[in-house]
């Protein structure tokens, strides 16, 4: 597919891909827009956005409506928006209670997926699945459509190894994905160039691209899983940090939990990740003899309004509620969106909890953000791997105008 390539070429050519992605961005949050429409939103002449349109028609990003009147006299205008067919992605999430494999199109809509709620297996098991399943899932695609295949993006937490008296788990499997290349034994077993993110990040670039970031630039991402993972957006970017772990938030410190079946802190002090997890919901409702084997049976607990998950919840805003504070102070960030692998009513009760105690504890002359809810739920991890590929490819990062984004490109389909 001939699409631009990020950091290549004259200044003016890294000029004309930054445009043509303020387009696809206008596009993608507007819905529909007319060529008055994008010349004003990407501040340009309407020679210069008549180029770009042709040149996005052309290379199936974007497709025509139809003429509509828009109110005003005149001419009716040609209203565009976003093709869905413009572009396809893979990808996967890993997470140590489940894995996913989707494929997504250009509007972020999951076409197929493969699924497995269980605890993550094995390295060399877990690669066995997932190559499967990428191959089943890339085989969907007609042969035009494998030439606009933009990636596969991985999508896992950062030390798998650790945390894991923390989280209850046992260190015979989890030890071993500590120093394993997952993302570089896929690449070389499919013959793909995947580009791996942190399961954070990559939840947060699904909300940027396809979520609240069709109207937000500026917000902290919170996902609520067997851990608690999180992910920076400023200025329309995704923040990775040096390391690829700026919002990993569940090494933040916070006071002991009060609930009794909350693991001893040996100092007198904890990580955000033992208290505001599904893990440590999942260990609570254990002490009442509640089933939590699987996310059906949390929320089963959850819309029953069982007593331990009332106990848990105010146990994790307790010490989200500094954590999230602390937050918005440094980043000065107007937005937290919370998100998570269940539901049934528990995203909503976290966000009226939290949204309370920031008032209660806001600083003198300070504002408390506004709380979304996420946009995919369980999907978030799954779709925001796919996204990454999508993301480094059609949004309008700073990067685009300078060296700085070289060696960050989508990774494209090789051959098969």
């Amino acid at each position: 597919m001939d699409r631009p390539a990020i950091g290549r070429g004259s200044n003016s050519a890294q000029l004309r891909r930054y445009n043509e992605r303020l387009v696809l961005q206008h596009l993608r949050r507007a819905g529909e827009a007319s060529k008055a429409d994008l010349a004003r939103a990407a501040d340009l002449t309407n020679t210069a956005i008549g180029g770009i349109i042709q040149k996005l028609e052309e290379v199936g990003l974007i497709e025509s409506l139809g003429k509509r009147h828009d109110g005003g006299r005149g001419q009716p205008a040609t209203m565009l928006r976003l093709n869905p067919k413009g572009a396809y992605g893979v990808g996967v999430r890993l997470d140590r209670s489940s894995m996913e494999t989707v494929l997504i199109d250009f509007d972020g809509r999951p076409i197929a997926r493969r699924a497995y709620d269980i605890e993550l297996p094995e390295p060399e098991r877990a690669l066995d699945l997932v190559r499967r399943d990428v191959g089943d899932l890339y085989a969907m695609l007609g042969r035009e459509e494998r030439e606009r295949f933009a990636g596969i993006g991985l999508a896992q937490p950062y030390n798998l190894g650790a945390w894991l008296g923390r989280l209850g788990l046992a260190r015979s499997v989890f030890g071993k994905w500590e120093d394993f290349d997952f993302a570089g034994r896929l690449s070389d077993e499919l013959g793909l160039a995947v580009f791996g993110e942190n399961d954070g990040n990559a939840a947060a670039i699904a909300e940027l691209f396809y979520g609240v970031g069709r109207r937000l630039d500026d917000f902290l991402y919170l996902f609520v899983g067997p851990a608690i993972g999180g992910g920076i957006v400023v200025g329309g970017d995704c923040l990775r940090g040096a390391r690829g772990n700026a919002g990993d938030v569940a090494v933040l410190l916070v006071g002991p939990s009060r609930l009794a079946s909350a693991p001893q802190a040996v100092d007198g002090r904890e990580l955000l990740i033992t208290r505001a997890s599904l893990n440590a919901l999942v260990r609570h409702l254990g002490t009442y003899g509640q089933p939590a084997a699987t996310h059906a049976d949390i929320e089963h607990a959850v819309s029953a309004g069982h007593r331990a998950v009332t106990e848990w919840l105010d146990d994790a805003v307790e010490a989200l509620g500094p954590a999230v504070w602390s937050a918005v102070a440094l980043l000065d960030v107007p937005a937290v969106v919370i998100d998570s692998d269940v539901d049934g009513g528990l995203v909503d009760a976290l966000i009226g909890r939290l949204a309370e105690m920031l008032r209660r504890i806001a600083p003198e002359a300070r504002v408390p953000p506004r709380l979304y809810h996420g946009t995919f739920g369980r999907d978030a991890g799954a779709i925001g791997a796919a996204s990454l590929p999508m993301f480094f490819s059609f949004s309008p990062r700073a990067a685009i105008l300078t060296r700085a984004g070289e060696g960050r490109e989508a990774p494209t389909l090789v051959g098969r």
